[in-house]
């Protein structure tokens, strides 16, 4: 059992890290080429996820991850598919005779992983679940740094890793491009949706509220700081003067500010 849990607090983190997501312009095209390959075998990662109910790109994203989007090598560990697996885990799968089809074997690396007991694949939940397959080293003991496994190639990650599963570096850097960075790419092509795309409203997550932080309310901030006169602080929270900046250059003040009420 993983000793992290998808908390409130998590999910914010993991809805600002895919907002603010930039992918390095240096690995723009590299990113771009990879994503025209899955394309290509799209039907694959489809008949897999259809197995498990998990989104075909998750299965792409683990796959250009954990084995460089090879067919011939068991999604497990990069074992070939000749035979079962030799290393941890071994002697996947259970069942059926070498040769092994990539698909079968997918679908027991999958499994044996508990994808497909997992149902939340909204944008908090699919990157909860893919940093766990990553392994949570990061998190629990180096949290400056975040995961390689979802964020290498964008600005989120510049160095630090582990080069082996006990052996941390500072001056490391990972090599393969996250499955975070991937999946934002996918989303920015308009080729993937989550499951809570359509229920996220634009204008509610920017609703008045000097209680709460929102990484929305950070990114509104941010923006109305680059326009003249405004000197706000970018703290999350909605609260008077945001509201009253927000009205400055829209007209209308946040909803549920009190002032909204005047203006009919």
């Amino acid at each position: 059992m993983s000793r992290i849990t998808l908390t409130g607090e998590l999910e914010n983190e993991y809805r600002r890290l895919f907002a603010t997501c930039v992918l390095r312009e240096e690995r723009a095209a590299e990113v771009d080429e990879c994503i025209d390959a899955i394309l290509t075998d799209r039907d694959r990662y489809q008949a897999v996820g259809e197995s498990l109910q998990t989104p075909w790109f998750v299965v792409a994203a683990l796959h250009v991850a954990d084995t460089g989007r090879d067919f011939t090598v068991h999604l497990h560990n990069g074992d070939p598919l000749t035979d079962r697996t030799q290393h941890v885990p071994a002697g996947r799968p259970l069942g059926g005779e070498p040769p092994f089809r990539w698909e079968d074997s997918a679908i027991d690396a999958l499994g044996l992983n508990h994808f497909g007991q997992w149902s939340d694949w909204s944008i908090a939940g699919t990157l909860f679940k893919l940093e766990g397959r990553g392994g949570w080293g990061y998190r629990l003991h180096h949290p400056d740094t975040p995961s390689p496994y979802l964020w290498n190639y964008s600005t989120h990650y510049r160095h630090g890793k582990y080069v082996t599963d006990e052996t941390w570096s500072e001056t490391a850097v990972a090599v393969n491009c996250g499955v975070g960075v991937l999946l934002r790419r996918m989303a920015e092509r308009e080729l993937i949706q989550f499951s809570d795309a359509g229920n996220l409203p634009v204008w509610p997550l920017l609703c008045y509220d000097e209680t709460q932080t929102s990484p929305w309310v950070m990114a509104l901030q941010r923006i109305l700081n680059t326009l003249p006169g405004i000197f706000i602080k970018v703290d999350g929270r909605a609260g008077p003067k945001t509201s009253k900046a927000f009205h400055r250059v829209t007209g209308r003040y946040l909803l549920g500010d009190p002032r909204a009420a005047d203006e009919g």
